[in-house]
């Protein structure tokens, strides 16, 4: 089995898991895309919260007990990102993998390499 093979098989694994937490509290009701998307915004702004006012070495070098915060977080990111994908029948691995693809023609490394500039202004 190759890695995107593990990936996906372990990508599947962890959604059916989230889908029997939700399941087994009967929360699916509550999950349509426009609640998953706000939960999810909801949870990227906790994340966010974390590296406030840090400045960018700080971000870099967060305290263990800060690690482990934004470590949650970015878990609870990935559990609605995954449920939102569901609910659309949207392949994450997929999609990103398409949206990369995209991104190499927008961002060429002779234009892109070294800056931080929109493709639109390369």
């Amino acid at each position: 089995m190759d890695a995107r093979s593990n990936g996906t098989q372990a990508l599947d694994e962890l959604t059916a898991r989230v889908e029997a937490f939700v399941e087994a509290r009967d929360w699916a009701q509550f999950h349509s895309p426009k609640n998953l998307s706000m939960a999810l915004a909801g949870e990227v702004g906790e994340l966010i919260e974390h590296f406030q006012w840090l400045t960018q070495n700080q971000s870099r070098n967060l305290p263990e007990d800060t690690h482990e915060a934004v470590r949650q977080e970015i878990a609870d990111v990935q559990i609605y990102l995954l449920l939102l994908a569901r609910k659309l029948d949207i392949d994450l691995l997929a999609a990103a993998s398409d949206k990369l693809e995209i991104n190499i023609r927008k961002y060429p490394v002779e234009k892109a390499r070294g800056n931080a500039r929109k493709y639109s202004d390369l």
